[in-house]
C-alpha cells in the first residue's frame, strides 16, 4: 500500500469520524428530550426493556466485520453516556447547584453572614428552663458567639422521652436571646406551626429525622426566615440537596445545610461524620454547609478533633451542645459540652469574630 492510499483511507475515517460525532451528538439531543419527558411525568430514566430491544435490533442488522458482542458494548457505552446526560441536566437544573448558581450564598442572621467565615452556634440539645438557658446564653456571648441553638419540639426515637418544652421552650429561647443580643436556631417538626414560629425563631431547625418530610420542607419554603436543613440518619447527599430544593423551590433561598453524621455499622460514635459530604456539597451546591459535631459522635471527648477536621475540609462553621450540667440533661446528655469545655473548645478553634457586613 503506498502512502497516498494509506492518506486517503485516513482521510475517509476522518470524514466518518465527523459523521459520526454529528450523528452521536444529535442522538444525545434526542435522549435528553426524552429524558426531559421522563421527568415530567415521573418515569423512571433508565428503561433495561427498552435498551434490551435497541440492542436487539441493532445486532440483527450488523454485517460486520464487528461481531454482535462487540456491537452490544459499543452501544451500550452510548446508552450510558446519554442516560448521565439525562442525570448531569437534571442535576443542572435544581436551584441548589453551583452549576445554576455560581456564586457562594450568603444567608444573614441578623447581622451575622453564615457562608462567609466559619460561625459556631452553641447551646443546649433541650430548652429545660430558663435558668438553663441563661447561663448558657453567658458563655456564649463571653466566647463571641452569635446564634443560640435550643430544642423546644424533640423528636425522639422513643416516645417516653423528654419530648421538649413546645411553645413555652421558644418562649425562653426568644426572652434569654433578646437580653444577651443573640439569634434563635431551634427545631420544628409539625408544618402547621412554621408561622407561629418566625415569631420566635431566627432561623427555623429541621432535623434529621424530618428532612424528607416534604410538607414540613414546603411550608419552610414558604416562609423568609433562614431554614437550617439537617442530612437525615441515612440519607444520600443528593436526597438532602434534593430535600433544600423543596425549600427553595418554594421561593426561600436562605438555607444552610448540616452534615451531623449518618449510620453505620460502627458503634463506637453515635454515627458517623461523613466528612467527604462537606467538600462534595461545597463542589455541588451554593448553599452554606456547617458540621454539627455533637449528633455525628455521641461524645464529647473527641469534639475538638472532630472540629478541627470540619473546619479543615471547609465548613462553613460548627454546631455543637452546651449545657451547665450534661450529667443532669433530659436529653443527649453523653455528648453535650460543660461550660468550660466548651471555652476549651472555642480557644483551640479560634473562630474569627464575625463582621456586621457582607463584603
Amino acid at each position: 500500500m503506498s502512502n497516498q492510499e494509506l492518506e486517503e483511507l485516513r482521510s475517509k475515517l476522518d470524514e466518518i469520524n465527523l459523521k459520526l460525532l454529528e450523528l452521536l451528538n444529535e442522538r444525545a439531543e434526542i435522549a435528553q428530550l426524552i429524558g426531559h419527558l421522563k421527568t415530567k411525568q415521573g418515569m423512571v430514566k433508565f428503561d433495561p426493556v427498552r435498551e434490551r430491544e435497541m440492542l436487539n435490533e441493532l445486532v440483527k442488522h450488523n454485517r460486520g466485520p464487528f461481531d454482535d458482542n462487540t456491537v452490544r458494548h459499543l452501544f451500550k457505552q452510548i446508552f450510558k453516556a446519554s442516560l448521565e446526560l439525562q442525570e448531569e441536566n437534571k442535576n443542572k437544573q435544581l436551584l441548589v447547584s453551583r452549576k445554576r448558581h455560581p456564586e457562594d450564598t450568603i444567608v444573614m442572621v441578623g447581622d451575622t453572614p453564615v457562608g462567609k467565615e466559619p460561625i459556631m452556634i452553641a447551646g443546649p440539645c433541650s430548652v429545660e428552663s430558663e435558668e438553663q438557658v441563661n447561663t448558657v446564653a453567658k458563655v456564649l456571648v463571653d466566647q463571641g458567639v452569635k446564634l443560640i441553638r435550643g430544642g423546644a419540639f424533640k423528636p425522639r426515637t422513643s416516645p417516653y422521652d423528654f419530648q421538649g418544652l413546645g411553645i413555652e421552650g421558644l418562649k425562653i429561647l426568644r426572652r434569654v436571646a433578646d437580653r444577651y443580643g443573640l439569634k434563635v436556631v431551634s427545631e420544628i417538626v409539625n408544618p402547621a406551626d412554621i408561622e407561629m414560629a418566625t415569631e420566635y425563631v431566627d432561623v427555623i431547625q429541621i432535623g434529621a429525622r424530618n428532612m424528607q418530610n416534604f410538607e414540613l420542607l414546603k411550608a419552610a419554603g414558604q416562609v423568609k426566615t433562614p431554614v437550617l436543613l439537617k442530612r437525615g440518619l441515612a440519607a444520600t447527599i443528593e436526597e438532602l440537596l434534593f430535600a433544600a430544593e423543596y425549600i427553595v423551590s418554594r421561593g426561600n433561598s436562605q438555607v444552610i445545610l448540616v452534615e451531623r453524621g449518618i449510620r453505620t455499622y460502627e458503634k463506637w460514635t453515635r454515627n458517623t461524620l461523613d466528612i467527604l459530604a462537606v467538600p462534595i456539597l461545597k463542589q455541588e451546591s451554593h448553599l452554606p454547609v456547617l458540621v454539627d459535631i455533637s449528633h455525628s459522635a455521641g461524645r464529647k471527648d473527641i469534639a475538638i478533633p472532630i472540629a478541627k477536621a470540619a473546619l479543615a475540609a471547609g465548613a462553613d462553621g460548627i454546631m455543637v451542645e452546651v449545657h451547665p450540667d450534661p450529667s443532669v440533661a433530659l436529653s443527649d446528655a453523653n455528648q453535650q459540652l460543660n461550660l468550660e469545655e466548651f471555652t476549651n473548645l472555642m480557644s483551640a478553634l479560634q473562630l474569627p469574630v464575625t463582621s456586621s457586613t457582607v463584603k
